[in-house]
């Protein structure tokens, strides 16, 4: 078994995605192969997004940097640092709003 740094990991994918064309980078880990339980540590740079799309199983974002808000029809969700959300089971899409790292937890049902 081996340990993650979260804040090196963080500046590196916000090293990597302030000079990627896409404006993202990420980093998966899972939590067994062939498990369920996935992990994303997604870096978007302001001004950023992943555009709308269906959620793919139970989810939750943490903000690791920055602010993000997560739009899902008519509602949204600003978060900052340190928060955490149980995303809805509907079509949502992220907006970085200032350079953020997230880490998106998934079970795949």
């Amino acid at each position: 078994m081996s340990t993650t740094d979260l804040n090196v990991l963080a500046d590196e994918l916000l090293g990597n995605a302030s000079s990627a064309s896409s404006g993202r980078d990420t980093r998966v880990f899972h939590g067994a192969p062939g498990g369920a339980l996935s992990q994303v540590v997604l870096a978007l740079i302001a001004g950023q997004d992943l555009s709308d799309h269906e959620n793919p199983g139970e989810a939750t974002l943490q903000v690791l940097r920055g602010r993000v808000e997560l739009v899902a029809g008519d509602e949204s969700w600003p978060l900052r640092q340190g928060e955490h959300l149980v995303i809805p089971q509907r079509r949502h899409r992220l907006n970085a709003l200032e350079d953020s790292v997230v880490i998106l937890t998934v079970v795949r049902q």
